[in-house]
This record gives structure tokens, sequence and C-alpha cells, in this order.
């Protein structure tokens, strides 16, 4: 078993990372820390291993294997690469980092180590992404001219139980987070059309601030790809019952996905897929047969390096209020 200490609860998706692990065989929690020494100590508490206020001793201890860091996005950099000095492996909450500059820092330290390194990228896994990545590769549309990819919550929006939406108030903290919709539950659709439509070249983004926050609750992106792909980019915290999309138009035909229901459309008629890929081990698990066995992870040091570059393209982007070049 892999021991491995739980850095910060901070993320939403922090107990969702904890779920994994503890359905995992291959890993166990034995510590965790957190930046917030309360919040970190109950939930040492709830999981019955100890809570260590001082991450320099976590990072000193020889029976940690590897860490699951959850800290703000803003922490991140210096977080992981401490983890990686200290030999240990890192599974990291996306963005990996806020800049593209810093992810480069992150992936020399992890090499310099020898650690391995894993940024949550989960619809990598599963099965309607891998098809549709095996439908280009096979010509089913003909040539990729234009993607679209939207991912979307009502996680902002007030309601009687929570008056200032269901999403922590901290995520809305502009230093910590270093963004909003975008960051957080764009990162969906970016890698996604990132891996299917080539790599960026050029973003123009428009954010929209609803409900006042410090950072943008609604998002749109137009991302050009080296190869001529145009990418149009959804997200939003103030979508109620919004589904998710991913379409591909192609030269040929068009491959419309919603909600996990795959249509293919091309001069062969319209056609409902119903046998899909085998999914892949989701990131934990990835990361855990990386740590056991050298498998090399689906997840990439790419993804993460041109998820952070389109993000900070974007965030530019709208602040400028101009197209942006992506410049690596």
């Amino acid at each position: 078993m892999i021991s491995v200490a739980m850095l910060s609860k901070w993320h939403v998706h922090a107990v969702d990372y904890e779920r994994d692990i503890h359905n995992s065989s291959k890993l166990n929690i034995t510590q965790v820390w957190d930046e917030d020494k309360e919040r970190g100590q109950q939930w040492a508490n709830e999981l019955n291993v100890p809570f260590e206020p001082e991450l320099e001793k976590v990072l000193c201890n020889p029976a940690i294997e590897g860490v699951v860091v959850d800290t703000p996005t803003n922490m991140h950099k210096d977080v992981i690469i401490k983890a990686a000095q200290h030999g240990k492996h890192v599974f990291t909450e996306k963005v990996l980092a806020l800049t593209a500059a810093d992810c480069k820092e992150i992936f020399e330290a992890v090499q310099k180590a020898g650690v391995t390194l894993v940024v949550s990228m989960p619809r990598l896994s599963t099965d309607y992404y891998l098809y549709a990545e095996q439908a280009l590769k096979e010509g089913l549309i003909g040539e990729l001219k234009m993607a679209r990819c939207r991912v979307a919550h009502n996680g902002s929006v007030p309601s009687a139980e929570n008056p200032e939406g269901w999403l922590p108030a901290h995520f809305y903290n502009a230093e910590q987070c270093g963004g909003g919709a975008l960051i957080d539950l764009g990162a969906h659709p970016i890698y996604l059309l990132n891996r299917l439509a080539g790599k960026p070249k050029e973003v123009s983004a428009h954010f929209d601030y609803v409900y006042s926050k410090e950072v943008e609750d609604q998002a749109s992106v137009l991302v050009s790809y080296e190869n001529g792909v145009t990418g149009v980019l959804e997200t939003s915290f103030v979508s109620h019952g919004s589904p998710f999309y991913l379409e591909l138009y192609g030269t040929e035909g068009c491959l419309l996905i919603q909600d996990g229901k795959v249509e293919l459309r091309n001069g062969e008629g319209t056609h409902v897929i119903e046998q899909l890929p085998k999914e892949l081990p989701i990131p934990m698990e990835q990361w855990a047969d990386a740590i056991q066995s050298g498998k090399t992870p689906f997840i990439s040091n790419e993804d993460a390096l041109l998820l952070t570059a389109v993000n900070e393209a974007a965030i530019q982007s709208n602040v400028e209020k101009r197209r942006v070049s992506i410049q690596l």
C-alpha cells in the first residue's frame, strides 16, 4: 500500500479524492495537513489519522510516499515543488499552477526528483471522450474544423438553503483561486479540446460577473488551434440543469455528445453509438499505477501545461479585450 498524506481540504474535490483512495487497493491515507488547522484537525479526526500542523514535518516523514494536493491554487507551485524535493509523489487538483512558467518550474522539480506527478483530469478517462478520439482518428467525420464543449452548474445561484450559492465562499477569492468559473469548471472543456482539436494557438475570452464576485461566474472562450480548428468553450456557475455538451464538426459529419449519449452523423446516416470503448482507470488509479509499476499515466505534463496556458491567455484576453497568442 502506498502511504498518502492529504494536503488540505480547501478544494471541494478533496473529499472525492479521499473516497477514491479508500476505494483503492493500492493507496492508504495515513496523515492530514491543512493550511487551515481547525479544518485539517476536523478532517483528520473524521479519517481517524494524525493531523500534522507543520507541512515540513509531513514532507520529512519517510513513511509518507505520496501527497494529494488540494490547497488553494496559488499555493500549488510552492507545495508541489517542496513535496517533490522531499521525494514525494504528487497528485493534484487542476489547474496545476497559475502560469505556464510556474508549470515548467514544477515539471523541472518533479523530473529532478524522479517522482510521479498526475493532475486530475477525469474526463480524459471517460468512454465518450475515448470514442471521440477514436472517431477522429478513423476519419468518421472527415477533417475536424470546429469543436464546442460546455460544462456548467448552478453553484453561484442563491437559494433559501444557500443564500450565496452552494460553492464555498473561498471559490470567489481571486488571490487564492487565480480565477473563477473558467479556471475551475472550465478546465474540463479546455483539456478535452486541447486533446481533440490540437495545440492551442490563440485565445479570445469574455467573462461575466453575474453576481458581482471577485472572479467570473460565467465565461465564453474562442480558441484557435494550430491545425486551423476553432474551439468554442463555455462554462458557468449560474446555469441550472445545464447538460454537458461535447460537439465535433467535420467536413464529412459531426459527433454530438450530451450527458454521455453519443450520436454520430455522417454520410451513412445518424447513429446512436451504444458500444463505447472501455473507460480508462480514474486519475487517482493512474497515479498509483505509475508509482507502483512505472506505468505512464494517460494524463500528461503537456495536458497540464496547455490547460494552464489557455487559462492564462483567457484571463489576459478578458482584461485587455483582445485576442491573445499563446507563447510556450
